[in-house]
């Protein structure tokens, strides 16, 4: 289990971190706007690596492990800090929004990416 806790100002290139070293072949990106299901985020709306994120209430963390669906998580960070993530999937040298398979969890999401990467 993986625990982002945020009970400071944290920059958005944090999270990112922590959650990279756990899944290689992801990424969480965040985004200004929600997106709606089946569709992408739109770039122009990306929140930039310094964006400081605060907890506004006491349960600030974020769990997860590599059974978590994509779309749990995402719903963690809707819930907790107004931010709207979005899970992308390495593919050689691409990332790709997982916008439908938002129903794999983390770990189906991170072998697919390292299997897609290594073709």
């Amino acid at each position: 289990m993986t625990i982002i806790k945020v009970d400071k100002p944290v920059q958005v290139s944090e999270i990112k971190k922590k959650f990279s070293e756990q899944f290689p072949f992801l990424k969480i990106e965040f985004f200004k706007k929600k997106h709606k299901i089946d569709q992408g985020s739109l770039k122009k709306d990306i929140i930039t690596d310094d964006f400081v994120i605060s907890a506004s209430e006491k349960d600030s963390a974020i769990m997860f492990s590599e059974n978590t669906l994509v779309s749990e998580l995402e719903k963690q960070f809707d819930e907790k800090f107004k931010l709207s993530a979005q899970i992308f999937r390495k593919s050689g040298r691409t990332w790709l929004e997982t916008t439908y398979t938002d129903s794999w969890s983390l770990k189906k999401q991170n072998e697919e990416g390292l299997e897609l990467s290594n073709i």
